[in-house]
């Protein structure tokens, strides 16, 4: 029997519902707006039925949008994967992958790995952002993310690379104005220093549990480290920014025999779209940065 739906279409269908909205999938998809809605009504126009119900403030499936997504996501993901296998027959793996981090991850573990993966798979353009909170992954074109601490979004696959204790740190300077002992009641005194975004980031995983106050919050976690470089405080970072900082002496770690481990921010796991088909370039990134990561 004959397929009558046009992959565009499909393509515009499963976009516009994971991205919410026509312009947003218009966007993702670099069109006109009016072309990805003439593509949906085709859709449903062909299969004679209504998809999506359309209002001035949302999109909704209707039962038959529901029932043909997931046929329509595994179909495309057939063909994606198709034409990958038919590129990779005797050659790399080849095209635009888009990493996104938190700026401490980029800094401290993917830039010292960037050179030799480039060399490893020179058909490969990567592009790196960092934002230091959770972003979109349609939104922001992104094919990976690596991500520190549980998952929320069930939407996206994961591939756990490892973990990454965490540590109360200072500087030899600021531990020498100001003495801190094995008691954990000592924090109380400290100026400690945290994050403004991510609240949650600001309840440690003590074993005894503190009312901490912080003198001092930062956005980003690199900037964080640097007060701490600076002697402005004290910070609880994970271990794979701070490593080299340790065994240089930079900075010190106190009292982590009182950190609860393992914690939900041990966790360092990349992630992509489920539902999306596993391109050879992220498997090749993945495959290479998993056994040289130092966390």
């Amino acid at each position: 029997m004959p397929v009558n739906s046009k992959t565009e279409d499909l393509e515009a269908f499963v976009t516009v519902v994971d991205t919410g909205s026509f312009s947003a999938a218009a966007a993702l998809l670099e069109q006109q707006v009016a072309k990805v809605s003439r593509a949906v009504s085709r859709l449903e126009q062909t299969l004679n039925v209504t998809l999506l119900n359309r209002t001035t403030r949302r999109l909704e499936l209707t039962e038959e949008g529901e029932l043909f997504l997931d046929y329509a996501r595994d179909g495309l993901n057939i063909l994606e994967k198709g034409e990958e296998s038919l590129r990779l027959l005797g050659r790399t793996p080849s095209g635009k992958l888009r990493v996104d981090a938190a700026s401490p991850f980029v800094f401290h573990q993917l830039t010292p790995l960037i050179d030799g993966f480039c060399k490893a798979y020179p058909d490969i353009t990567l592009e790196l952002t960092s934002h230091d909170s959770i972003i979109d992954l349609l939104e922001h074109k992104t094919d990976i993310a690596i991500r520190i601490g549980d998952l929320s979004d069930s939407n996206l696959h994961a591939r756990r690379l490892g973990s990454s204790k965490l540590h109360i740190v200072v500087s030899p300077q600021y531990l020498a104005q100001h003495p801190i002992d094995e008691n954990i009641l000592t924090l109380t005194q400290q100026r400690l220093i945290g994050f403004s975004d991510a609240p949650h980031l600001n309840t440690w995983p003590l074993k005894s549990a503190l009312q901490l106050r912080f003198a001092i919050s930062a956005s980003s976690g690199e900037t964080v480290r640097q007060l701490c470089l600076a002697g402005q405080g004290v910070a609880l970072l994970s271990y794979f920014m701070v490593k080299d900082d340790l065994e240089a002496g930079r900075l010190v770690s106190v009292l982590n025999n009182h950190i609860l481990s393992p914690n939900r921010r041990e966790s360092v796991q990349a992630v992509y779209y489920r539902n999306s088909a596993v391109s050879s370039r992220i498997l090749a990134f993945l495959d290479y940065i998993e056994p040289r990561l130092v966390l």
